[in-house]
């Protein structure tokens, strides 16, 4: 802490640090809870809660006024004075490795609105849906971004949450079935490349060729794909058109995905969705309420229109 803020190292100060993670829940202009509802949360004395609210007002973290018989009321709060005065820590966030737009978009989006909310943020990217969900149940990191069609399956069979629901093309724009030109799609023995470290390319790749018992499965990275589409080791592939778009060669045709059950399927898909542990932590509980998820998905829009500079 700053030497000014030592005094929050005393009885009365670590009071006004508790006192500072609960008011992050209220807006400014909301009527607060009288003293003796915040001394029994905080389990102390009301003269206690009037020290420590003083000493916030002290630090410049709040602003109160008293309205008589309608109580004491929050005119004003600095949420990051307020966030690191409680000691909650910085919020980390894991998301798919940024290389289109639409990720840069969305992690953009997502550092915006947890600053405007106060919370220090922090993103990591990590490859994979299922190496993102090892580190949030491990408790390395506090929120992950995966497809709907993804976190529809961690929901059931996890302890996790669902924060959000970005909508449609916030997570990938369209997959589409990649196929090497000249080869027919009926092709007995089709190579037919695939990233098993992705459950929504696996899923919609045996939709795509599930009942064909012909395939040779060759496992493959994005990066991978045009090399081994122009040496001719792959046919074909279902992918994310995001991150292959600027990375087809000339001997690559992209053709629609088929039934109305793949592309059901593809739009769950292309949905991002924000989840985190189920029982939470202080940080993310004292945030959650406060973040505003409709900022992410605009500022997303905006670096997808060139309107914005990714910044994250």
């Amino acid at each position: 802490m700053h030497g000014s803020e030592e005094r929050f190292l005393t009885r009365n100060g670590l009071a006004a640090r508790q006192l500072a993670a609960l008011l992050l829940h209220h807006e400014p202009d909301s009527r607060l809870p009288r003293l003796r509802d915040f001394a029994g949360e905080l389990k102390v004395g009301n003269g206690t809660v009037q020290t420590g609210l003083q000493l916030l007002e002290e630090a410049g973290a709040i602003e109160t006024k008293a309205r008589g018989h309608l109580g004491t009321y929050l005119i004003r709060a600095d949420r990051a004075l307020l966030w690191r005065l409680a000691g909650l820590g910085t919020l980390l966030a894991a998301m798919p490795l940024p290389y289109s737009h639409r990720y840069e978009g969305l992690a953009t989006g997502l550092r915006a609105a947890f600053e405007q909310s106060g919370a220090p943020f922090a993103i990591t990217f990590m490859r994979g849906a299922a190496t993102r969900l090892s580190a949030l149940l491990e408790g390395k990191v506090d929120l992950v971004v995966l497809s709907r069609f993804a976190a529809d399956r961690v929901l059931a069979e996890h302890p996790v949450r669902l924060l959000a629901d970005l909508g449609p093309a916030t997570y990938v724009g369209a997959h589409g079935l990649l196929l090497r030109r000249g080869v027919p799609l009926e092709t007995a023995g089709l190579r037919v490349a695939m990233d098993s470290s992705s459950e929504d390319l696996r899923a919609l790749a045996s939709r795509a060729f599930g009942r064909r018992d012909d395939i040779a499965w060759i496992e493959a990275s994005y990066m991978q794909l045009r090399d081994l589409f122009a040496r001719g080791e792959v046919d074909a592939t279902v992918w994310n058109l995001d991150e292959v778009r600027d990375h087809l060669g000339p001997d690559i045709d992209v053709l629609p995905l088929g039934d109305e059950i793949t592309r059901d399927l593809a739009l769950r898909n292309s949905r991002a969705a924000v989840i985190s542990r189920a029982e939470g932590t202080r940080a993310l509980d004292a945030v959650r309420e406060s973040l505003d998820f409709s900022l992410v998905t605009g500022i997303q829009s905006e670096v997808l229109r060139g309107e914005r500079v990714p910044l994250y």
